[in-house]
């Protein structure tokens, strides 16, 4: 028996994979065989043969950041005359988008603009929640809650607190990039340690606020870091079950390639062979996190499809708009009809949820949606 199937057998005995285990498989050529694998380990999670996925929209308020990552082509340094912050009512009307197509979600995301104080976010979220009470804000990645300590002088537990209060109510995974220093000092040496990005999820937990967890990979990292990456997300959400902590943690994770083009970091693209891999493998290692997630929004429909048979159980957000992986060349675009047609065509039901994972609507039978409309990244 190879090394691969005795590791590919303990991952379906319940067996928990350690760094080894893991490297192994990142460095393996039998992607098909660990797909499977992760497939089964997924129909295990997920007996019902349901894809889902979240009708959302991405909302960059701002690209002023001065962090400067080599492999951003979004952001624009503070003072630059490209340089933008979204008005409140241009926030509001892209909300009322949303909502009109029956959207839950909305992911506002945008760079570490050092010119924004605190009580822009809290006003803002207070705002958007008066006028928007369904609408759930999945918002602000980990490196902007560390600039809003930095602006208000504020520890890291008051500053989420105080978001939370105002209306945030869950945390996206963004700038997870891969959770190891020495690849992170390479490639976005201002944002931060990996630790710093654990512990605003970690905060993010204790205060009762899922999260999800990301990581892109193609950056120049060893197989090894990917691997760590991995591990640590699994240790980060064992320690929210066992502190029996007021929230679920980490609710999906979430692979997806970088994306070269206008950037500072120039590097050939990964293929949609390592992307697989990567998602089959972080189904089979990161075993108590419930859901993993489709990236679509870099591989491609078609590859979206395809990673529902290595491991993914979801299909995403709908990404009405999206400004940061699309400036670094992604351009694909899918709308909600594509969407029921690709996953039935993988041979399951698709079932729109919210970002909790709670199913909305199954379209048990060939049912299409009311209105149809652009979703772009």
């Amino acid at each position: 028996m190879s090394t691969v199937n005795s590791i590919l057998d303990k991952a379906l005995r319940g067996e928990r994979l350690n760094l080894e285990d893991t490297v192994t498989l990142f460095e393996s050529d039998e992607i098909e065989k660990i797909g499977h694998a992760a497939n089964v380990m997924t129909k295990r999670l997920h007996p019902d043969p349901i894809t889902t996925f979240v009708i959302g929209r991405n909302v960059n308020y701002t690209n002023v950041c001065d962090v400067y990552c080599r492999f951003c082509a979004f952001y624009r340094r503070p003072g630059h005359e490209e340089g933008y912050v979204l008005s409140d009512e241009e926030i509001f009307q892209k909300i009322q988008e949303t909502e009109d197509v029956n959207g839950t979600e909305i992911l506002m995301q945008g760079g570490t603009n050092p010119n924004l104080s605190f009580s822009y976010y809290t006003d803002l979220l207070r705002n958007i929640k008066k006028r928007f009470p369904n609408i759930t804000m999945h918002s602000f990645s980990p490196a902007e809650i560390v600039k809003m300590m930095d602006v208000s002088g504020l520890s890291m537990e008051e500053v989420v607190r105080d978001l939370r209060d105002a209306g945030l109510d869950s945390l996206p995974g963004g700038g997870a990039e891969i959770l190891d220093d020495r690849i992170r000092q390479k490639v976005s040496k201002l944002k931060g340690s990996w630790r710093q990005w654990m512990d605003v999820m970690q905060t993010a937990h204790k205060l009762g606020m899922n999260t999800t967890a990301t990581m892109v990979i193609g950056l120049g990292e060893s197989m090894e870091q990917r691997a760590l990456h991995l591990l640590r997300i699994r240790d980060a959400q064992d320690e929210c079950i066992q502190n029996g902590w007021n929230s679920k943690g980490f609710l999906a994770f979430i692979p997806f390639t970088f994306q070269p083009d206008n950037t500072n970091l120039k590097r050939e693209r990964e293929t949609p062979e390592a992307y697989l891999k990567s998602v089959a493998i972080g189904r089979l290692a990161i075993d108590n996190v419930p859901n993993l997630q489709s990236s679509w929004v870099t591989m491609g429909p078609e590859i979206g499809k395809l990673s529902l048979s290595y491991g993914c159980n979801d299909f995403g957000s709908t990404m009405m708009e999206e400004n940061v992986v699309s400036s670094a060349g992604a351009v694909y675009k899918v709308n909600i009809e594509s969407i029921l047609k690709l996953i039935r065509e993988s041979g399951n039901i698709p079932a729109q949820r919210n970002t909790k994972y709670d199913i909305l609507r199954v379209f048990n039978d060939n049912s299409t949606v009311d209105r149809d409309f652009v979703m772009q990244n």
